[in-house]
């Protein structure tokens, strides 16, 4: 039986949330695992998954897109560049420290020299330390999404994660798809402890015995994750009886899920971005407006979206969807095979050129065939694509060194916010900053720049969503980049695995909440 979750109807799921005393345990199954322990190392929706799991935010997202308490239990703002945090006594680490506000602090500071973090935290002044329960969030402006920020807070163990390793290394470093001590040990307030880790194969998770949320209807004590990456093998697994719960759901087994008695189909309008990127400093010709143009006039998306999502999805023309302050209803798909035949022409590559393609296989619904499809677009103007996919382990590296002419990237706004979309994915690459860390385009537009870091010191929304506007119909005008859809969100579980009330258009599903009836 299908749940679809609006988020005007999803405050009555939690209100009848029945609580089992009956300890149960969970085997699950995403398409891939986590590529890190460590909640600073990638700024991705596995990590953050992961986080929710082993760690707790200063405050998180629920299903209407407010704010809950987590381990801060209440917050206040004392002057325009100034949030006040009161964090909850009394909670516990999994190496049994206390929690405090030496512990944030120095969360905050690493997450500062995060190379993925450190451009949503580029806004932030200090974490100051008012006493030991209380913290200051201070904004270099005024800053409207300070609230939206605190929700990447994980306290960290500073004390755990102090000192050297064996190898002598120290324990705090943040090495991206590295051994290091923080990729592959973890010290958190969450309600789980990775009890047992191979990665690719199994990661085992048991119930953390002093967990602060006594609250928690969650009964949950242990979870065996598999990663399968094969869509039917999983959805097989599921309606086998192996796991009780897996992610995402394929779109071409939406209905036989649906349809099946023994499991729940739990389904969201998603938000999350998929595009390709063109790399202009490999290539010059995507230095030439009217080719990227031409690109994207040249895929059909909307035709993606029917035959390859099997309609879940939606089109897209810009980064923001419906809904968020820098939607512009004005844009539209694009697809005209004679008009991208046209600009190819005009642009002096009638003939056309040969580039090469990367995308993973097991990131995104559909990415490896949704690439696969854009290659025979191509071909219909002349541009010849040499194509190469490959699990998100071994992806993610590729795309950190820009290794193909052309690369899939997807993107869930990390504030639910418009400029999140355009501070990662188009703004100038900048390393100091963080801004344009998942650019790989290497798209600049000084205008665009601008916009977006004033954006950040306006709290009117008005102003601020005419100008987020703007920004979409600058990228939409210069064909910044190639957009394809806004991915849909679908989970399955068994009959009594009550994944409604945790699940989140986030994708972040709280766990430790979920009860087993």
């Amino acid at each position: 039986m299908r749940k679809l979750i609006g988020l005007a109807a999803i405050a009555v799921l939690g209100a009848v949330l029945s609580v089992s005393a009956v300890a149960a345990t969970l085997k699950m199954a995403y398409d891939a695992d986590p590529v890190s322990m460590d909640p600073h190392e990638q700024l991705s929706g596995g990590t953050l998954q992961l986080s929710h799991m082993i760690f707790d935010p200063l405050v998180r997202w629920n299903q209407e897109l407010g704010f809950d308490a987590r381990v801060a239990e209440r917050w206040q703002r004392i002057d325009d560049k100034t949030v006040r945090f009161h964090l909850r006594k009394g909670v516990r680490f999994h190496t049994g420290n206390e929690m405090t506000a030496l512990d944030v602090r120095w969360t905050f500071d690493r997450l500062k020299r995060s190379p993925d973090f450190k451009g949503i935290f580029a806004p932030f002044e200090a974490c100051n330390i008012v006493d030991k329960y209380t913290i200051d969030l201070v904004t270099k402006e005024p800053y409207p999404l300070v609230l939206h920020t605190a929700t990447y807070i994980f306290p960290m163990d500073r004390k755990y994660y102090d000192g050297y390793d064996a190898k002598g290394r120290p324990k705090d470093a943040i090495v991206k798809h590295g051994d290091a001590f923080a990729s592959t040990n973890a010290s958190g307030t969450g309600p789980f402890i990775v009890s047992k880790r191979e990665q690719g194969v199994r990661v085992d998770f048991t119930r953390f015995g002093g967990y602060w949320d006594k609250n928690s209807p969650g009964n949950v004590d242990k979870i065996v994750f598999t990663p399968i990456k094969e869509a039917p093998t999983r959805v097989a697994a599921l309606l086998s009886g192996d796991v009780d719960f897996i992610a995402p759901v394929p779109p071409a087994d939406l209905d036989r899920i649906d349809k099946d008695s023994k499991v729940d189909l739990v389904t969201m309008s998603g938000t999350r971005i998929i595009t390709f990127q063109l790399n202009q400093n490999r290539r010059p010709e995507f230095k030439d407006k009217r080719v990227r143009q031409a690109i994207v006039y040249a895929i059909n998306n909307e035709g993606i979206v029917k035959k390859i999502m099997r309609g879940f999805g939606t089109a897209a023309a810009q980064q923001s969807p419906k809904g968020y302050l820098g939607y512009n209803p004005n844009l539209k798909p694009r697809y005209d095979l004679k008009k991208a035949k046209q600009l190819m022409k005009a642009a002096g590559y009638e003939k056309g050129f040969s580039v090469t393609m990367m995308a993973p296989n097991n990131r995104y619904v559909n990415d490896d065939k949704i690439a696969v499809a854009v290659v025979g677009m191509l071909a219909k103007i002349n541009i010849k694509v040499d194509l190469k996919t490959m699990p998100k382990a071994q992806y993610w590296p590729k795309y950190d060194e820009r290794a193909a002419d052309i690369m899939m990237i997807g993107w869930h706004s990390d504030t639910e916010d418009s400029s999140n979309f355009t501070e990662f994915l188009a703004m100038t690459p900048d390393t100091v900053t963080g801004y344009g860390q998942y650019n790989s385009g290497n798209y600049s537009n000084p205008e665009v720049d601008k916009l977006i870091i004033d954006s950040q010191k306006v709290t009117d929304a008005k102003k601020r969503t005419m100008m987020l506007k703007k920004v979409e119909q600058i990228l939409h005008d210069d064909a910044a980049f190639v957009p394809l859809h806004w991915q849909d969100r679908a989970w399955a579980a068994r009959k009594g695995v009550d994944i409604a009330p945790i699940v989140n258009v986030m994708n972040f599903p709280y766990l430790g909440d979920l009860v087993i009836k």
